[in-house]
């Protein structure tokens, strides 16, 4: 390994094999480009599905039909399912705007640091719009098959997104 070189750039590690390559440089510059690709499939999905209010993204071109979000009350799978779980997002907030903080990932695996905000103005999983901002950061684990998306779970505070919402005490 004396002749790898390796340097991190917005959490993709770049595998230089210089002066020759060998089967151990090979494999590993594979690997990058797959990872490299995968983060770049996936900040793009998500951007235009929320941003740009295209839920329509959320197609068999970039998920597995099999997709599942893990919740805490209970799986949602499939591609309608999953389509619907987050049409959520757009219908509550009219300004959706979503931001991912940063983003890294190794083999199938991504992790995700993200930012959302809006104005609840529409109904947001059967809560009636409130008209009250909110700015909610959170982390999704993400696992990919076959250059799609095959699964997420997102980590948030959602005491904070409540009492955001005005549904909590805030004291």
């Amino acid at each position: 390994m004396k002749n790898i070189i390796l340097i991190t750039l917005i959490g993709v590690t770049i595998l230089s094999c210089e002066p020759k390559q060998n089967q151990e440089c090979i494999d590993l510059s594979n690997a990058n480009s797959k990872v490299k690709s995968n983060l770049e499939l996936y900040s793009m999905v998500w951007d235009k599905a929320i941003n740009g209010r295209n839920i329509q993204i959320i197609n068999l071109d970039y998920f597995d039909e099999n997709i599942k979000a893990i919740t805490a009350d209970g799986d949602i799978v499939g591609i309608d399912a999953f389509k619907a779980y987050y049409n959520n997002y757009l219908t509550g907030f009219s300004d959706a705007e979503f931001n991912i903080v940063d983003v890294f990932g190794q083999g199938d695996k991504i992790v995700k640091h993200w930012n959302f905000k809006g104005t609840h103005d529409g109904d947001f999983f059967g809560i009636p719009p409130t008209g009250k901002k909110i700015d909610l950061i959170g982390t999704t684990l993400v696992l990919m098959k076959d250059g799609k998306i095959l699964q997420e779970q997102d980590f948030f505070d959602n005491y904070s997104l409540l009492s955001q919402l005005g549904l909590l005490p805030t004291e």
